[in-house]
């Protein structure tokens, strides 16, 4: 998307105060009375100037950079699985192909994928899911914590620790006959301001998720003391926590033969399909970004000079103050040397 400037107004300021206030006069149409023209000036004057990206909402801005910025990614990634899913099936219909070029085109593709994180803004986290302005997720569980376990026995306070010894403790008291929609709930209210979200996943699992840049940061430092039902008393004891798989997995492709080649080549066709969702996503995103910023565009207002010119032949053929004063403020900073400039110009 290309960011035009809408053209502005400026004033350019002369030697005779009086005399360009008589031209304001002049094209406006206004009666000439001094006290209305210093009137209009005035509120002009006041009138802020707005003009091109300074009066747009700044997180509008970085929304619109975050989605050029993923779909500039997504289309190197799409390419480079595309040329990798030519050099497969070259491979796997001939039993044969160039040396080494499979290997290099998984190689490049990794380098690509690790660089998800910066190259998108941090908008597109590792199961392709787009989000901006919020920065992209880590989902991850916790062993030990499962809805059932939280719902089955007595009650436990549970004290988590995030980022070290010093850090202030969060607590959870669960009780029995608590229902999910109420221990997800008191779990996420007290870790928000650890900066982890809680919420209920599959399988009976409660997910939490954090920022990427704070993941591994949690996931070195989160701990939890119990009461001795579900986790051990008396001090934190760190907890296993275990990320939730990337929707690409580049290192695990395998090119050693045939059957890995082929299975190297499904993954690639799924990856393909997943960017392709994405990419489908990010411009619908960026296309709302867009009718945003049309409606927070000033509307550019423009002036014809026909009917300048003819308001300015209309006072100008009255007799009287008006006409004299519209004639000579028209003639102002006109010389001798500019006319035959100008005339040299025919």
């Amino acid at each position: 998307m290309q960011i035009a400037q809408l053209p502005t107004s400026s004033g350019v300021a002369s030697k005779g105060a009086g005399t360009a206030r008589g031209v304001d006069e002049a094209s406006t149409g206004l009666d000439g009375a001094s006290a209305r023209a210093d009137g209009a000036s005035a509120r002009s004057a006041a009138a802020p100037l707005k003009r091109g990206l300074s009066n747009w909402d700044h997180q509008l801005q970085g929304e619109i950079s975050n989605a050029q910025q993923t779909l500039d990614y997504l289309d190197r990634s799409s390419g480079q699985l595309q040329a990798l899913k030519s050099e497969l099936a070259a491979k796997l219909a001939a039993r044969q192909g160039r040396d080494g070029q499979v290997e290099a085109r998984v190689r490049q593709f990794s380098n690509t994928w690790r660089q998800r994180a910066s190259a998108s803004g941090g908008s597109l986290d590792a199961q392709l899911s787009y989000s901006s302005p919020q920065a992209a997720q880590q989902q991850f569980t916790i062993r030990g914590l499962t809805m059932a376990s939280l719902q089955e026995g007595p009650q436990e306070v549970l004290a988590f620790s995030v980022g070290g010894a010093n850090q202030a403790l969060r607590s959870v008291n669960i009780e029995p006959g608590l229902s999910e929609e109420e221990i997800i709930a008191r779990f996420d209210k007290a870790l928000m301001a650890s900066n982890i979200r809680v919420r209920r996943g599959e399988d009976d699992k409660l997910i939490f998720s954090t920022p990427e840049a704070s993941w591994a940061s949690v996931r070195d430092s989160l701990s939890v003391r119990g009461s001795g039902i579900r986790f051990p008393t008396g001090q934190m004891n760190r907890v296993r926590t275990d990320p939730e798989p990337p929707a690409i997995a580049p290192e695990e492709w395998n090119t050693s033969d045939i059957e890995a080649l082929r299975a190297t080549l499904q993954q690639v066709v799924q990856a393909l399909a997943n960017i392709q969702q994405t990419r489908e996503s990010v411009s619908l995103a960026l296309a709302q970004a867009n009718s945003r910023v049309a409606r927070a565009q000033p509307a550019q207002v423009t002036v014809s000079m026909d009917a300048l010119a003819q308001k300015f032949n209309e006072t100008a053929n009255k007799p009287g103050y008006e006409s004299l004063l519209a004639i000579s403020s028209a003639l102002v900073g006109i010389s001798r040397e500019r006319v035959i400039s100008l005339l040299g110009l025919r």
